[in-house]
């Protein structure tokens, strides 16, 4: 009943005060042409005015009612700089924790019960650096005030706390804005515009909230690094860990702008991309497609024949892929390039010193303006009773380990239905192995759409793969030589026999061993970065894998851009890394392709959209290709051409992505697709022809009416 008195007596307060049209005060017309009046009655009874406007300031700020700026010029025209800062220092600071008692007397138990999980990050943030936080958000007003207050108020901060972290985070505004409320005061005439006094006051209301930030970094910092010893010089600008495709990019970068760089790759130059992911993965992929096309040459006019193979000289054509591409990525290459190369194990000692154990021997130090960590991720082994027994493979190992092999295994489990162990799953089923797919997830490719997942299912199932979705692993055993893995599903366990296991069930970021639990830099899942890319300390970045949010080779060269330039030239201008449009593909067959929202990414976010599709079956290349199936699905904002995300499934799939993910970009509609010249005939046509059936559904049938009997009237 309390809660609700409350609610109600703000609620009446807030209607009178616009029903009385008492915001006119508070505009800065209103401000000036109440000013002669407030002056004499301040004149007859200072002490009666200064409490007057002491109460109305606080009531103001208590209520969230717009206008305190204006509030904040008058007190310095009226009060003058001391008196009018004092009182608005601390009518502001008792009004803003009454809105923040207000609202955790109100709103907190309400919002916490029903939001508390989602919370629990803010909330432990806010203990652990409650006050911190808050001066920065007094100090640099990124939110409104009252916002602050309101959403303060949920937060487990102590009320005592806010009151003073209030007061000092704001005096400094406070100041400004009061001593720019004096020379206001003072404007008799249009002269005294451009009077020396009021000119520097708009210079610094202009240039507060850059010297607040600038303040707030540097007392950040200070704080980090207060028990460490910053060396007087350096003897890299950029020392980089991780010879993956971040760490490759942000290497490259720094020697492309001179500065002098240090890579550091305990293994393989080109990290997993190269060696255990995309570039592997793909070559696989390639040679069980051809297996595939001669096993189905009837679909073309030809005999169909079981294509004859060694299966080492598959796999030795593999590692000659790597090997192929692995001089783009070598330690040469990279030499040449300017970045100076070491092979060995990097841990970091301090903010500014990395220790590198040399894989030839001994240990070298390094001191370094900024270090970039970009160590990548591995494949996660889920902890299974028996794993070890019966022996397994990841996406990492099995390169090596099935290149020792005669024949691909004849029976392989392949645990997970994310990408990885689709493209694998049907890879090996198609070079002839016996292969079922676990999932415990009700679905395999759980991120796209329900009709994405069920064609890949659907084109798993084709080429002989067992899917077993809602299969939770739950251990594997051994009898003698026999292998088995043991799954619950509805409640009944099923063994499975097999001759070789896969883990494919993800990957996690690779967080021991470089000195970041040392120094305190938060870790969950992967290190915790900011929006630029910066951790706990601002010139130690992360970028790929090892950091997130994606983990895709695309994404790392991304992010390595803005790890780079930050890690250099952050001193004077910080970029925040851009995740706006990010496309990735899955190489089953059919290619599963996506940039920006799903349906059903649109639909937990509660973004409307309209969908327009377009199905490959009747596109011209695709017949002729005998590829006719799939379909270009994209999402727009409802009535407009605006692109929120396509997703498709088709033959190159991937590559047809990209003139989206272009446009996307660019800001550029599907009316812009549908006015580009396409190639006939190619698959790139199917762009088009989705932006038509927009068009086509968007037609403006009144005109159209009207355009028919003009024409009717043409003819007579």
């Amino acid at each position: 009943m309390k809660k609700i008195l409350i609610l109600v007596t703000a609620g009446l307060l807030a209607v009178g005060f616009f029903a009385l049209d008492l915001n006119q005060y508070l505009t800065l017309e209103g401000m000036k042409a109440s000013l002669g009046q407030f002056e004499t009655q301040r004149a007859a009874s200072p002490l009666g005015v200064g409490l007057a406007f002491f109460a109305i300031y606080v009531v103001a700020t208590a209520l969230s009612l717009p206008g305190a700026v204006i509030l904040t010029l008058a007190a310095g025209a009226l009060f003058g700089l001391s008196v009018g800062t004092v009182i608005v220092s601390f009518a502001s600071s008792i009004g803003a924790t009454l809105a923040f008692l207000a609202s955790r007397y109100v709103l907190r138990d309400v919002i916490q019960r029903r939001f508390g999980d989602r919370l629990k990050a803010i909330n432990d943030g806010m203990a652990k650096e409650g006050t911190l936080y808050l001066f920065t958000l007094r100090l640099v007003p990124i939110f409104p005030f009252f916002l602050v207050n309101l959403l303060m108020g949920l937060t487990p901060v102590r009320t005592l706390s806010y009151y003073w972290v209030s007061q000092l985070g704001m005096l400094a505004g406070t100041l400004v804005y009061v001593n720019a409320g004096t020379h206001l005061a003072q404007i008799k005439s249009l002269a005294g515009i451009v009077s020396p006094g009021l000119l520097l006051s708009f210079a610094l209301l202009g240039v507060f909230p850059m010297l607040a930030k600038k303040f707030m970094t540097v007392l950040q910092s200070r704080r980090v690094y207060a028990k460490w010893q910053r060396p007087k010089t350096f003897d890299r600008n950029l020392v980089v860990i991780g010879g993956g495709a971040a760490g490759l990019v942000t290497s490259y970068i720094a020697a492309a702008v001179k500065a002098k760089v240090t890579l550091v790759e305990a293994h393989k130059m080109g990290g997993d991309c190269l060696n255990y992911g995309c570039v592997p993965s793909k070559a696989l992929i390639k040679s069980s497609r051809v297996a595939h096309q001669m096993r189905h040459a009837e679909n073309y006019g030809l005999s169909a024949t079981a294509p004859q193979f060694s299966f080492k000289k598959v796999m030795a054509r593999v590692h000659e892929v790597i090997a192929t591409v692995a001089p783009h990525d070598s330690v040469a290459r990279y030499t040449e390039l300017g970045v100076e190369v070491l092979q060995g194990y990097a841990t970091i000692v301090d903010p500014w010193t990395v220790e590198i154990k040399l894989n030839h021997g001994g240990t070298q130090r390094l001191t370094t303006r900024s270090i970039v960590i970009a160590a990548g991720a591995r494949p996660f082994v889920p902890p299974l009773p028996g794993l070890d027994d019966v022996g397994y493979v990841t996406s990492d190992t099995l390169w090596d380990e099935f290149a020792k092999l005669d024949a691909p295994p004849a029976r392989l489990v392949v645990l997970g239905g994310g990408p990885i162990g689709c493209e694998l799953a049907q890879s090996f089923g198609r070079l002839g192995s016996k292969v079922t797919q676990i999932e415990m997830a009700p679905r395999i490719m759980i991120r796209e759409d329900i009709e994405v997942s069920d064609l890949a299912r659907d084109s798993l199932s084709r080429d002989g793969i067992d899917v077993l979705t809602s299969h939770k692993a739950l251990r594997c055993e051994r009898e003698g030589n026999h292998k088995f893995i043991v799954v619950e599903h509805q409640g009944q366990e099923k063994r499975i026999e097999f001759d070789a296991l896969l883990c494919a069930v993800g990957r996690v970021a690779r967080l021991q061993g470089y000195g970041l639990e040392n120094l305190g830099i938060p870790t969950q899942r992967t290190v915790a970065v900011n929006d630029y890319l910066e951790t706990l300390y601002p010139n130690i970045y992360a970028a790929g894998d090892v950091a997130g949010p994606y983990q895709f080779t695309h994404t790392a060269g991304h992010m390595a851009w803005y790890a780079a330039v930050n890690a250099l030239f952050g001193e004077f201008k910080k970029f925040k890394v851009d995740y706006s449009v990010v496309p990735w593909a899955t190489f089953i067959e059919p290619e599963v392709a996506r940039v920006g929202l799903n349906e059903q990414d649109a639909k937990e976010k509660n973004i409307p959209y309209e969908v327009t599709k377009y199905g490959i079956d009747d596109l011209d290349r695709a017949i002729a290709d005998g590829t006719a199936h799939g379909f270009v699905k994209v999402l727009t904002v409802p009535g407009k051409d605006r692109i929120l995300g396509v997703t498709i499934v088709g033959e190159h799939a991937g590559d047809l992505l990209a003139e989206f993910v272009l446009a996307m970009k660019h800001g550029l509609g599907l009316n812009k697709i549908l006015g580009t010249i396409h190639t006939y005939p190619t698959l790139a046509e199917a762009n088009k022809y989705v932006a038509g059936e927009w068009k086509r559904a968007h037609a403006p049938q009144k005109v159209l009416v009207w355009l028919g009997r003009f024409h009717a009237w043409r003819r007579g």
